[in-house]
């Protein structure tokens, strides 16, 4: 278990280690958030568009942790930024009072009017910290300059491949977190078994995963991965017993190609604001 955190630019603190839930199913949602709650995770990240909010939430009530405890992260879907309901049924799905960060999940539709309502949310103390997923470039610098309250966390994909540099350099002024998804490269092998993994893991007596987890940490990304086998997500967590060298990192700098797994062309973001979804079904 870790307690370790990073403060966000509202002071809010978040741990610097979570559960990803993407791509899970209801089941699988409310299995790996308990296995890992048990293990001593204490941020877990869902979506309205992952459609397993609820499996979420019923496990952060059966692990029997306080509220307090637990730091929860959801996105607000494109088709419900207009909707003056979307931030409250978010939370009744989830079954709290607050959510610790919500975040814009595209850079689609009416996106302005859904920072709005986070906004609002905020002020409300709804919402603790606000964040924005995906944005970048010309969109990027049309939020910031858009934004009263301005953005506690961006989360974009990042990994050793690719550390969005761009982004963060945007987004310094605003001491803007980064929270990687596709931490592990969507499990690219030719990423995993990159030689200076490997050869850092014989040193320090750990897997290649654990060492691309704690060079994160290291880069100061909070990180999410998402894994529904119960030993990988303890594994995953075992990485606070050690700590690479300045050297080492730069080391591990040197892979950055700005490769990337996710292309999100103007047409592919258009198009979510037309994907819909009936949240409130999920099981």
């Amino acid at each position: 278990m870790t307690e370790e955190t990073f403060k966000l630019n509202n002071d809010v603190e978040i741990p610097v280690m979570g559960l990803g839930t993407f791509q899970m199913t209801p089941d699988q949602a409310q299995n790996a958030t308990l296995d890992a709650l048990k293990d001593g995770y204490r941020l877990i990240d869902t979506a309205n568009g992952y459609m397993n909010e609820k499996a979420v939430g019923r496990a952060i009530k059966e692990s029997g942790l306080t509220r307090e405890k637990i730091f929860i992260s959801s996105k607000l879907w494109p088709t419900v930024y207009e909707d003056e309901n979307a931030i409250d049924d978010t939370l009744k799905r989830l079954d709290i009072d607050y959510i610790d960060l919500l975040f814009l999940h595209q850079p689609a539709g009416n996106w302005k009017e859904g920072y709005r309502q986070i906004e609002k949310a905020y002020k409300e103390g709804k919402v603790r910290a606000i964040g924005i997923s995906n944005f970048e470039g010309a969109t990027l610098d049309e939020l910031l300059d858009f934004a009263e309250i301005k953005p506690q966390v961006i989360q974009t994909e990042a990994h050793p491949y690719y550390t969005a540099q761009k982004i963060m350099a945007t987004l310094k002024p605003y001491g803007t977190r980064l929270m990687a998804w596709y931490p592990l490269g969507h499990g690219d092998s030719s990423l995993l078994k990159q030689p200076i993994f490997t050869q850092l893991a014989e040193k320090y007596n750990k897997s290649n995963v654990q060492i691309i987890l704690r060079w994160h940490i290291q880069a100061g990304h909070i990180v999410i991965p998402g894994s529904t086998n119960p030993s990988h997500i303890k594994s995953n967590l075992d990485i606070f017993d050690f700590k690479l060298t300045d050297e080492e990192m730069t080391e591990i700098a040197k892979l950055d190609t700005e490769t990337r797994y996710y292309n999100p062309t103007p047409s592919l973001v258009a198009g979510y604001a037309n994907m819909r979804m009936d949240f409130n079904s999920q099981k």
